[in-house]
């Protein structure tokens, strides 16, 4: 009687996932061949630095004003003699970038940024371009008895990589022309210069190459010297160098804005900021689009959205309530606009009389929300400007209001069919867009009362009409931000939808039950935030404005 592992094993037939496991094993290798042998080209450049650093230290009576950090003085320590960095410090306040104005020629300042751009001249003089934040300020290193900068120390200056930290002790000059490759308009003479952390020589992409405009590329074709074009996934593989671009810089600056104002506007108004669970025992919105996982023994679910416990707190007595917070959802949508988890900001109120309160809202919010991005981040619209041009958002100070049926009736004068009863798709909804700004002179506009057919099982039905609900989108450049509507509050009427819908009522049973125990009449909206800032500088993907994008084929960084 043979046994499993008396049946010799054949080459030629062994079985795919075997073979699969071998190529698996064979890549797994080479990658980390690879990543060894860049390991030790690091640790020999890193030698060789600082072989390089001590020979030119030795025997040079201004060896205090340069040199590398030592871990010792990195670690907090409270020794102001600790190395010739802590001395050099001690007793100084670093200085913005952005803040060395003209007003400040002749005065001592303390600046710290990255190398941008090392450019020696000569073995007595050199420039270092240093940024932070998306500031740049030009910084000579001169050598020059007077102001104790020797050979080594313009030397020492050459060897420090792009994207290396370094602090810079220096005077602040006007030069006698123009800057044009730096945002500030004075240049640094240099006194002393450490460097605070070394970057790579090589890196996987540039950050100069990364910030340059499609025209700026297109115009470097015809030099020379082109300039490489850094394709999205290289920029979302390494992301960290990518977000220190001007205009990366100035979009997460916009981004957080966006979040203030919304804050700003809804406490003002007597809102009250909530946070919702993330793990759920049914889907809040039904369908399948849904990240299913197993909860401690029980079938559970990322949230598709707040809506259903936003509900819940009114059933509780918030009256107003928003959130800011996480959204997952699992829909294969590989397109610009989609993302399997991005930032929603949530909203539920009490409704007195008519949906209508609602959209008052949305109006008065957003309205306030793009025009303080206008008057308070001109700085932040323009890097982005520079890097991706695009026109100001047109808005109304009174949003435009249409019913669905008005937006198809307009679709169908201009020559496209749309079903009554269903919903806009992509090229319907921009094309929409156009006709509201030829017609408006708006980009920013509501479309409500949608058939009732598209809205969720959650939606209050129209009164005088069963086949629409109360219910709205609104949109920024012909594409859909914003989707709301009045919520059926009577839990014989959600029972009833939720089936319709194929959802299990027994896992959102106590949602239902919250509207037994009396409930108001109420409604919300939700809004991507990375959908409003894309859409309002006009931007081509939703993942520059992620800052670290989740959509179906990425998962890191």
């Amino acid at each position: 009687m043979s046994s499993e592992s008396e049946i010799p094993p054949s080459s030629s037939t062994a079985a795919p996932e075997e073979t699969g496991e071998k190529i698996s094993k064979k890549a797994a290798k080479k990658e980390a061949a690879k990543l060894e042998k860049l390991r030790r080209r690091q640790e020999q450049d890193e030698a060789t630095r600082k072989t390089a650093s001590m020979s030119l230290e030795e025997n040079d009576e201004f060896a205090s004003n340069y040199g590398d950090v030592t871990l010792n003085e990195l670690q907090s320590t409270a020794d102001p003699k600790a190395g010739k960095w802590r001395e050099a410090v001690e007793g100084k306040d670093w200085t913005d970038v952005s803040d060395l104005v003209e007003e400040m020629v002749e005065s001592e300042v303390l600046i710290r940024g990255r190398v941008h751009i090392n450019r020696p001249t000569s073995s007595k003089l050199g420039f270092l371009i240093l940024r932070e934040s998306g500031s740049t300020v030009q910084c000579v290193v001169r050598q020059s008895e007077k102001t104790k900068v020797g050979a080594n120390m313009v030397k020492y200056s050459e060897q420090l990589s792009r994207e290396s930290f370094v602090d810079v002790v220096g005077v602040v000059v006007l030069p006698k022309e123009p800057l044009t490759g730096t945002t500030q308009q004075v240049e640094i003479q240099v006194r002393k210069v450490y460097c605070i952390n070394k970057a790579l020589a090589k890196l996987p992409l540039s950050v100069e190459d990364a910030a340059r405009s499609e025209a700026d590329i297109e115009k470097s074709l015809q030099t020379e010297k082109p300039a490489a074009r850094v394709n999205q996934d290289t920029r979302l593989n390494h992301r960290v160098l990518d977000l220190r671009t001007p205009a990366n810089q100035a979009i997460f600056r916009l981004q957080c804005q966006v979040e203030n104002s919304f804050r700003e506007k809804l406490i003002f108004k007597d809102f009250v900021g909530i946070h919702t669970p993330k793990l759920m025992a049914g889907s809040s919105e039904g369908g399948s689009a849904v990240f299913r996982l197993e909860y401690k023994g029980q079938p559970a679910c990322l949230a598709q959205s707040p809506q259903l416990h936003k509900q819940m707190a009114i059933c509780g007595d918030l009256r107003r309530v928003f959130e800011v917070g996480p959204v997952f959802r699992a829909e294969d949508s590989f397109t610009h606009r989609h993302l399997c988890e991005f930032v929603g900001l949530d909203v539920e109120m009490e409704i007195r009389k008519h949906y209508s309160e609602i959209m008052d809202l949305v109006d008065e919010l957003f309205v306030f929300i793009f025009t303080s991005l206008n008057e308070k981040c001109k700085k932040e619209l323009e890097a982005v400007r520079k890097q991706y041009p695009f026109e100001p958002l047109k808005f109304l100070p009174k949003t435009l209001r249409l019913t669905f049926e008005e937006g198809v009736q307009m679709l169908k004068e201009a020559g496209v069919e749309v079903d009554p009863l269903g919903d806009l798709n992509t090229e319907s909804e921009r094309k929409l867009g156009q006709l509201v700004l030829e017609k408006y002179n708006t980009e920013f506009y509501i479309l409500h009362r949608y058939p009732k057919a598209v809205r969720p099982f959650y939606t209050m039905t129209c009164a005088d009409n069963p086949l629409y609900s109360n219910s709205f989108d609104v949109f920024i450049r012909g594409e859909e931000i914003i989707s709301g509507a009045q919520r059926v509050h009577i839990p014989e009427i959600l029972e009833q939808r939720a089936g319709e819908f194929g959802i299990d009522v027994k896992t959102i049973s106590t949602y239902i039950d919250s509207f037994r125990y009396g409930a108001p009449p109420h409604g919300g909206f939700g809004v991507g935030l990375e959908r409003v800032v894309m859409l309002f500088c006009g931007l081509n993907n939703i993942r520059k404005t992620s800052l670290f994008p989740r959509d179906p084929q990425r998962l890191a960084p």
